[in-house]
């Protein structure tokens, strides 16, 4: 292995570390990627969990300097096609290997840096926040997975949009008391902690099961190489939104819900089952 070699594969592997160390539910759910794709999709969790972190935990931090400086790394490292930061030289791999979207790239960082003074949103702002943090996401995911196949891209962008915006309502709805507790946010348009209730709860699940039925559709029709991993993604967030559709609104203001690891197992395993008996 030549030095050049050497060097992307241990950046390449600081992302699979980032993603198996920040989320189990999400690098499991890799695994059930082919191979052939799975790379690409560590790559882009540990470039969005990266920015994350960067608004979300490190308060004692100057924050708006540190984003400024990932957010101008990120770009140096698309134009230069290499990076000094392992997680930017794997990010900037997949983004030209798999022709992603610079506005896309634009868009995500937009929403990570709103997050750094914006604690409210109308339903205009929300709807853009959505886009940003989630809805690209899924479509840099989805170049990977369509794998240079445009017309399967342009098919596949709306309901893949609807899943990123399921994904990160029910994190929303989940998170709703750190958030407001923590960081003082309050995504939801309108809503105020002292009248959240279980109408107000019923309102935002209503939305939740739409993105949920039209995202759907194009999980079955990706590739085989990309199917299984994504369907793993989606029975997983269906599951954890039917446990807290079954909680009443004060529970949710007061724990975290969450699937635990033994039910996460059996998810995989029934997911995997289904899949390979057609029955998705």
């Amino acid at each position: 292995m030549d030095k050049i070699a050497l060097y992307e594969s241990v950046c390449q592997a600081c992302s699979v570390r980032t993603t198996k160390s920040y989320s189990t539910s999400f690098s499991l759910g890799i695994r059930f990627l082919a191979p052939s794709v799975r790379d690409a999709v560590y790559a882009i969790y540990g470039f969005v969990r990266f920015a994350d972190e960067i608004v979300d935990s490190f308060h004692d931090q100057n924050q708006r300097e540190l984003f400024d400086e990932f957010k101008a790394d990120t770009y140096r490292a698309i134009e230069r096609k290499f990076s000094m930061n392992p997680i930017l030289q794997s990010f900037q791999w997949a983004y030209h290997t798999y022709h992603i979207d610079l506005e896309h790239v634009e868009l995500f960082l937009r929403s990570m840096e709103w997050d750094l003074d914006r604690q409210t949103y109308d339903r205009e702002g929300f709807d853009e926040y959505i886009v940003g943090s989630a809805e690209v996401v899924g479509l840099m995911c989805l170049r990977v997975f369509v794998n240079g196949d445009d017309a399967m891209y342009q098919r596949l962008l709306p309901p893949a949009r609807r899943l990123g915006a399921a994904f990160q309502k029910i994190n929303f709805l989940r998170d709703l008391h750190a958030d407001y507790k923590e960081m003082g946010r309050m995504y939801f348009p309108g809503l105020e902690m002292d009248a959240f209730n279980d109408q107000s709860k019923a309102h935002i699940e209503a939305e939740i099961a739409a993105d949920f039925e039209a995202a759907y559709a194009g999980i079955i029709q990706l590739p085989k190489e990309s199917r299984l991993g994504v369907y793993v993604a989606y029975v997983y967030y269906t599951r954890l939104f039917q446990k807290i559709k079954q909680l009443p609104s004060e529970r949710i203001l007061e724990e975290r819900i969450r699937i635990p690891n033994s039910k996460k197992a059996t998810l995989f395993f029934g997911s995997f089952v289904r899949h390979q008996l057609n029955m998705l």
